[in-house]
């Protein structure tokens, strides 16, 4: 043992030989002594290891924490006013011990796995203190929110890079009754500091560990903890990077990532689900998550696909998929109704039948709509809107979303299937594009739910042009033109665009969808995309190669095109070109 811990553990042993702990002078006394002990250990991890050798310390550690949340818990309870004028000396100075006490824990254990075992015995009287400082009261309260972080940091390091430990004390913490489980109280802090210390927390236990990141996204408690994380994330997204806040973010969404790349992140959407709700905030929150990190991790035409990225790829197809036909269903029951269409349900025989309009869950595949009236008729065009379903903003938020992440999903397995050479149907992994294309819920599809609901977005979504709404006759709307003004651009912008691209890459070389298209009537719908749309930037350009894609080596489709009036928003179209 070194000079130096010799000394470190005599002047240790020295200050605890006369505490008192019902003494206020005899408790500060003990934490200004700790405190000159934890800078030492925080600069040398030799010292650590020498003074987590002496025995004599572990008992004394023992005794200080058991006797703290003793004396906690003698005179404070959740009930507690949290003013700190309030409270007597003697609880001052144990709130002032405690953090003394975390933070000499905190370094003596960071990164030496033997003192970690020796201290783990603290963590229960740990918690419980936790559980106290981050009461309703106590966050009130500047001095107790210090007290909870750096008591969270000496949990985080009690157990970081043990894996039994973290495996222990996750499984505790998330079997725990939800009203004892201090990280979903820290989450709520409104300290930002203390959540970054959190996540940090977090990030460590899930790390590298499949069956840690299983439990939080499957137990009832982790997907609590998901949904404050969650909520943590949207109050910490405008954060500037390199600040606090923002390194709480970026930790955040390192656990999200986590989470993606573990293959969970369909298991968590569906966590979120709530009875009679087509979408939820967290789930669209999730899916702006999955969104970013699809779109940041999508390889260039100069990188080779990672075989992980493809697995994670498969992961997600099927619940962007039933998630895909939830809210077009949604979202097109509700414009047929706001525009005071009749809606017929069509079976697997094509058969219509008028019938009430309904919703399915996220779980479920029910028949898709047709309407009775074709959208671009003057009947529908004179329809004012009757009414808006005010949850139709939030489905085209969440479809824009999820149609961002087919077409990223997609377009990396075409490029996939252009750098190996492999046929899509021959590799599971590069067929995530078919996926889409055959998914088919009561005899109808993607392509055609994307053709219909495109039908019905020109007319409920007039296109805007340099300022001006323009309706799909290219006349003018000027203001007070409609009984009722259309929708304003809040939840529904880049809808149309992102729908046509879709459209357009999974047509790309697919005769059967070309042929598909054509015959739901898409050819029109996408032809009339081909204007300038300031709600949907790009949405011309989109349009038109779309439209190429869907005429390349399709007679049939050229056919079609050529006994078409072109209309005058596209008449710029080089119709020739794109046929070649």
């Amino acid at each position: 043992m070194s000079e130096q811990t010799t000394v470190v553990g005599s002047r240790f042993t020295n200050a605890c030989a006369d505490f008192d702990i019902r003494n206020a002078d005899s408790i500060l006394a003990l934490g200004r002594s700790i405190d000159t002990f934890s800078p030492d250990l925080a600069g040398s991890h030799q010292l650590r290891i020498s003074l987590g050798s002496d025995s004599t310390i572990w008992p004394l550690i023992r005794k200080f924490w058991k006797d703290l949340a003793r004396a906690h818990s003698t005179f404070w309870d959740d009930t507690d006013d949290g003013d700190s004028d309030c409270k007597s000396p003697r609880q001052l100075a144990l709130a002032s011990l405690c953090a003394s006490l975390a933070k000499f824990t905190r370094n003596l254990v960071a990164g030496v796995p033997d003192n970690q075992s020796r201290a783990a015995a603290n963590e229960p009287d740990i918690r419980r203190l936790l559980h106290y400082y981050t009461s309703w009261s106590a966050m009130e309260d500047e001095a107790s929110i210090a007290v909870a972080r750096i008591l969270t940091q000496a949990l985080s390091n009690l157990v970081t890079g043990h894996e039994e430990l973290m495996d222990q004390l996750w499984g505790t913490y998330l079997r725990l009754p939800e009203d004892q489980v201090v990280i979903i109280r820290l989450l709520g802090s409104p300290d930002t500091k203390t959540i970054l210390s959190t996540l940090i927390f977090i990030s460590n236990c899930i790390s590298q560990s499949r069956s840690r990141t299983k439990l939080l996204c499957k137990s009832e408690v982790g997907v609590r903890i998901c949904v404050c994380l969650l909520d943590s994330m949207l109050r910490l997204f405008e954060a500037d990077e390199g600040t606090e806040a923002g390194k709480a973010f970026d930790i955040g969404y390192h656990v999200l990532e986590r989470i993606i790349e573990e293959g969970f992140a369909a298991v968590l959407y569906r966590q979120f689900f709530i009875p009679d709700e087509i979408i939820t905030p967290h789930q669209t929150t999730l899916l702006k998550i999955i969104d970013s990190y699809l779109q940041s991790n999508q390889s260039s035409p100069q990188t080779s696909i990672k075989p992980e990225t493809l697995h994670i790829h498969s992961s997600l197809t099927p619940m962007l998929t039933r998630a895909f036909f939830s809210l077009s269903r949604f979202a097109q029951d509700s414009i047929r109704h706001s525009l005071g269409l009749v809606i017929t349900t069509v079976d697997d025989n094509h058969s219509g039948k008028s019938e009430p309009s309904h919703v399915a869950s996220e779980g479920s595949l029910s028949p898709v709509f047709s309407s009775t009236r074709t959208p671009g008729s003057q009947e529908a065009q004179d329809q004012s809107l009757q009414s808006l379903d005010v949850m139709l903003p939030k489905v085209c938020e969440a479809l824009v979303l999820v149609t961002q992440c087919m077409v990223t999903i997609a377009i990396e397995a075409e490029e996939y299937v252009d750098q190996t050479g492999v046929l899509e149907e021959d590799s599971p992994k590069a067929n995530v594009r078919n996926y889409f294309m055959e998914a088919r819920p009561s005899g109808f599809g993607v392509i055609e739910s994307l053709i219909e609901l495109l039908r019905l977005l020109d007319k409920f979504l007039p296109r805007i042009n340099f300022g001006k709404s323009v309706s799909p006759t290219g006349l003018s709307l000027e203001e007070g033109a409609m009984s009722n003004s259309p929708p304003d651009n809040r939840g529904f912008a880049y809808l149309k665009r992102d729908l046509v691209r879709l459209l357009g890459i999974l047509c790309h070389e697919k005769r059967a969808v070309q042929d598909r298209i054509r015959e739901a009537g898409g050819i029109e719908v996408v032809m009339n995309m081909c204007v300038i749309d300031e709600r949907n930037p790009y949405l011309k350009e989109h349009a038109i190669l779309t439209l190429r894609n869907l005429l390349k080596n399709n007679s049939e489709n050229q056919e079609v095109v050529k006994s078409i009036q072109p209309q005058k928003e596209w008449e710029d179209v080089a119709i020739d070109e794109l046929q070649d």
